[in-house]
């Protein structure tokens, strides 16, 4: 049976939340109309894909969820200074960019997802690939000198405080 939150007709207010959010961000004006709209996908989306959401992932806690935004947030903003810096001031000659596989010991979709997710919005790095069995990600780096310490800040950073919030 699928989960659902609230009645029928507003199966995840949550989503139907967010998707009027990002509909308005994505057209970067709020009026009548781009609210309407925005309502208008943010209801028939979930009710569209109710019969896809088999279950609802367990949050363990909530505090460590709003900590792990804003680590993301922080690491964004200081990736972007990061990047900017390399782009500009470094030769293409002195950049090491790569491929790292990180293992897994995330199990839940959600969870991995919101990884995969983490590290593609974080300037320089970006997720290419799940192993076939869900227990590997491929990662693509703009600039790092030892490929294992990509490997070891995404295990430390990341995955390790998505085990406290999901498992």
């Amino acid at each position: 049976m699928a989960y659902t939150v609230g009645p029928k007709y507003l199966p995840h207010p949550q989503l139907t939340l967010l998707l009027t959010v990002v509909w308005l961000m994505l057209n970067n004006t709020i009026t009548l109309g781009n609210i309407l709209l925005g309502l208008i996908l943010g209801l028939v989306i979930p009710i569209i894909t109710r019969p896809y959401w088999q279950s609802k992932p367990v949050i363990r806690s909530r505090g460590r969820f709003l900590g792990y935004m804003f680590v993301v947030l922080w690491d964004i903003v200081v990736a972007n200074v990061v990047v900017a810096y390399t782009i500009l001031f470094k030769s293409n000659a002195k950049m090491k960019s790569g491929w790292v596989a990180v293992p897994l010991e995330l199990t839940q979709p959600e969870a991995i997802t919101i990884l995969a997710g983490t590290i593609t919005m974080t300037p320089g790095t970006v997720t290419a690939m799940l192993a076939a069995d869900g227990h590997t990600l491929l990662i693509h780096y703009l600039d790092a000198p030892d490929p294992a310490s990509v490997r070891d800040e995404i295990k430390s950073r990341y995955e390790r405080r998505l085990l406290e919030i999901f498992e």
